[in-house]
């Protein structure tokens, strides 16, 4: 009998190791159905997944999926409602009363209360906070005076009015306003967590969302682990056990482990984009954002306009994005890209072009002119400024190669690592560089917004009164057609003034195993994977 029982023990014994290894646990994402895990990769470590500061793509995807706020965009990139239950506009569009769910919940379990809203937003204008995304809070009533040091907290147009009220107040109806809330930087945080912790976005243990994921894992610079939030309000939605980030930092090597269904998603690397595209491996979607140049105008040549123009219509960008990018992208003749929309449609549609390709004849008139002018007899030799990696050099060489045949220009390569490049760009220890614009939200403001007198985005050291006029009476304007107009009149100004040339707008190149169902990819925004399915 006493072995009977000692087998019997021992059976029992390995049972349970086994129901608690395949059962459930809260130890990782894979933990509930390892089928259901959706292996993702993003570039490398993210800046942060803090909602106040992740401000770049890999970093605002991750946020996304962990994170909701009170709208959200569906898969047509309209913002239905999310936390909020209810948002009523005032009459004259300045206030909004916004009611939130009863059943909105923190991971923890904790509700979700208008006092994490008005916390989070305050923390985004926060000058201590720091946050690159503060500029989107200055729609509201205070945000900018706040974020410049000249205005207390409580005077700022956001105010919790119990724990599902909170009261909005802006500067000037906003048309987009309940689009702009369903970014990220407008995702309330868990007060109480963010307040008692030092740094409270450092390790996935101190982190509590309330979005359709919960972070479990992550070992920084490897990977990111996140499993179904069950407090979720769409958690019968959530096909997902979880998500897996990798951080693969090179094209080929993500592209190989897309190859081996290591991944499920995939960018196509840049040297086979052409290739995978004409094989039908990769789909191209709609992008929004675009590559562009800035000249520092205050380096010459570039200190003249003329000049500037110049160098702007000796570029072949039809060659360009066949040749060399060879990814479908659509040259650019504009700045604000195609699919920019507003209450009144495409706002690419109801404007115009402004740059034609391969203007030679004119763009040597224009150099000659702005020659004489400054009474130069030769031009300095120009550089060029771009982050290392190898499309944006490709790029550079064909640019040089027109700049040398049609304005006879001596250019330079400078190619920099990203953290230098951005540094140089941003104190104006460039001429000439590459740029590459994604919008934060989707309206024709945001795009030009950039390039005001002061803008930290601006980055050329122009400034322009009438443009920045253009730009202050477009978002005063409460007629929808008359904004669109004036700021068509704004685009136009700034290519007249050529501060930058536009190249050619994104578009998305998507690698998709055909398993993969219902991801929800938007024009502007990182991609939201709430109903993903993994079927077998």
């Amino acid at each position: 009998m006493r072995v009977y029982r000692m087998g019997m023990v021992v059976f029992f014994l390995i049972f349970s190791l086994f129901i608690a290894g395949c059962g459930g646990g809260d130890s990782d994402a894979g933990s509930e159905n390892n089928n259901q895990v959706l292996k993702l990769n993003i570039s490398g470590e993210p800046t942060s997944i803090d909602p106040a500061k992740a401000f770049d793509g890999d970093s605002m995807e991750v946020v996304n999926n962990l994170f909701e706020g009170l709208t959200r965009l569906d898969e047509n990139s309209r913002p239905q409602l999310a936390v909020a239950e209810k948002i009523d506009q005032s009459k004259d569009g300045l206030t909004y009363t916004i009611t939130l769910r009863k059943d909105a919940k923190w991971s923890n379990g904790e509700p979700v209360t208008a006092h994490d809203f008005e916390y989070a937003w305050k923390r985004v204008m926060n000058p201590d906070t720091a946050s690159s995304a503060s500029f989107l809070m200055f729609f509201i009533k205070n945000a900018e005076k706040y974020n410049a040091g000249d205005a207390d907290a409580d005077q700022v147009g956001v105010k919790a009015q119990g724990d599902r009220t909170l009261v909005v107040q802006l500067e000037q109806p906003t048309s987009f306003f309940q689009q702009l809330i369903a970014y990220t930087p407008f995702a309330p945080v868990y007060k109480k967590g963010v307040e008692a912790a030092e740094n409270p976005f450092a390790e996935a243990a101190g982190i509590v969302s309330n979005g359709p994921f919960k972070i479990t894992k992550w070992k920084h610079d490897a990977f990111i682990e996140a499993k179904k939030n069950k407090q979720y309000r769409k958690a019968d939605e959530v096909k997902l056990a979880g998500i897996k980030w990798s951080m693969i930092t090179d094209d080929t090597t993500a592209y190989q482990m897309f190859k081996q269904k290591e991944l499920h998603l995939g960018e196509a690397p840049p040297q086979l984009q052409g290739q995978l595209i004409q094989r039908g491996e990769a789909k191209v979607t709609k992008g929004s954002g675009l590559g562009f140049y800035r000249f520092n105008v205050k380096e010459k040549p570039f200190t003249n306009k003329k000049i500037r123009q110049a160098f702007a219509l000796a570029v072949d960008r039809q060659m360009i994005v066949k040749e060399v990018v060879q990814g479908k992208q659509e040259p650019a003749y504009a700045y604000v890209a195609p699919g920019t929309t507003s209450p009144i449609g495409d706002f690419r549609k109801s404007g115009k072009n402004y740059i034609r390709d391969r203007q030679y004849d004119r763009a040597k008139q224009l150099l000659k002119e702005g020659m004489e002018e400054e009474e130069w007899e030769k031009l300095p030799p120009i550089t060029i400024l771009f982050s290392k990696d190898e499309k944006n050099k490709k790029v550079a060489e064909a640019i040089q190669e027109m700049w040398r045949k049609h304005l006879g220009a001596k250019v330079k390569l400078q190619a920099k690592e990203t953290k230098v490049y951005f540094a140089d760009q941003k104190s104006g220890n460039y001429m000439v560089s590459w740029s590459s614009f994604l919008p934060d939200y989707n309206d024709p403001y945001n795009y030009l917004e950039s390039f005001q007198t002061g803008h930290s985005m601006n980055r050329t050291g122009w400034s322009d009164s009438e443009y920045d006029k253009l730009l202050k009476q477009a978002r005063l304007e409460t007629d929808e057609n008359k904004r669109i107009k004036l700021l068509h009149q704004a685009e136009e100004r700034l290519l007249e003034e050529m501060p930058l040339f536009p190249l050619y707008y994104y578009n998305n190149i998507i690698l998709q195993h055909p398993e993969v169902k219902n991801v929800i990819r938007h024009i502007v925004g990182p991609n939201d994977y709430r109903f993903v399915q993994i079927r077998q």
